[in-house]
């Protein structure tokens, strides 16, 4: 099969399309899917350089990529609620930027969503609902939510809204308005950010997400007033020195069966107009460096997705 590989740590210029590749079977449990659409995450990159092999070990040649959206090509044994031909979007095992992959956990695909669409939803899906019922923030509360204008961040935003969650969210001007049309209120990134988030907010946030990092998590900090309790109600994606400030960082998936149940409902709701995920770039499979070089810039507003 085609694929994208990179058989050492770099930049861009280590991924190469290679022909030829190894076709992956499906063990126990899993499924082989016929990729349609690839999501980019700055995960994909990260590993590229090797900064998260504590976490994601590599093994070369490697294939990068975690989510898809796609057709069931072969069942593994003791799949019995799947079927060859089954549209669906999902994580894969083997790395997604290529012709076929093995999954694990999989979401139907609603017939009205786009293949694009789908495969932007399984890692902003998942980590937006993981950590919101992290922080046990519930309706009626106000959530701080930093970054707010990124993939994860705007799923989050939705879903906290669609929960009465009033959300404060930090975010480039430029994306100001975007967030008041997913029904947060937007405050800018920078100095003082959190005397901007008290004149939003006077009676204070009871919760805090970070999605971005950045310093933030003194800010997080004092907003919910210091101490240990407050440590509690806030959890991190993005800061790497969540341990020196005594906070979570939530990088792990939840358990598979909770997950998928989670990811088919909102594979639900974007079919019906209920939750969007904007995207920025659909590119060919072919211009995965360049992808993943933009996600790398920071400066792409939505969701970048690649088409074998």
């Amino acid at each position: 099969m085609e694929a994208i590989v990179y058989e050492e740590f770099g930049g861009p210029e280590v991924l190469r399309r290679a022909t030829g590749v190894p076709v992956p079977e499906p063990g126990p449990g899993e499924v082989r899917v016929r990729v349609a659409a690839v999501g980019v995450n700055p995960l994909d990159w990260k590993r590229r350089y090797g900064w998260v092999e504590d976490f994601y070990p590599t093994a070369f040649p490697a294939v990068p990529g975690l989510e898809f959206a796609g057709t069931v090509d072969a069942l593994g044994e003791g799949v019995t609620d799947l079927a060859v031909g089954d549209e669906v979007l999902g994580w894969t095992e083997t790395g997604a930027y290529a012709e076929y992959a093995i999954a694990g956990t999989v979401a139907p695909k609603p017939a009205g969503l786009s293949w694009e669409a789908a495969a932007s939803l399984p890692v902003a899906g998942e980590t937006a609902r993981r950590v919101l019922d992290l922080l046990r923030v519930r309706a009626g509360e106000t959530l701080f939510l930093h970054g707010a204008a990124g993939v994860v961040g705007s799923v989050a935003v939705q879903l906290a809204v669609a929960a009465g969650i009033t959300v404060v969210g930090s975010a480039s001007e430029a994306n100001h308005g975007h967030l008041r049309e997913l029904g947060a209120i937007p405050v800018a990134y920078g100095e003082g950010l959190a005397d901007r988030v008290r004149a939003v907010a006077p009676e204070g946030v009871d919760a805090v997400f970070d999605a971005a990092g950045h310093g933030v998590l003194p800010v997080a900090i004092d907003l919910l007033g210091g101490g240990d309790a407050a440590k509690e109600r806030i959890v991190t994606i993005a800061a790497t020195d969540a341990a020196e400030h005594g906070i979570v960082f939530s990088g792990v998936t939840g358990e598979p069966e909770a997950v998928r149940r989670g990811l088919t409902e909102q594979a639900r709701l974007a079919a019906e107009g209920g939750l969007a995920v904007r995207l920025a770039e659909v590119l060919p499979l072919k211009e995965a460096a360049r992808a993943q070089e933009l996600s790398e810039s920071g400066h792409v507003r939505g969701k970048i997705v690649l088409l074998p």
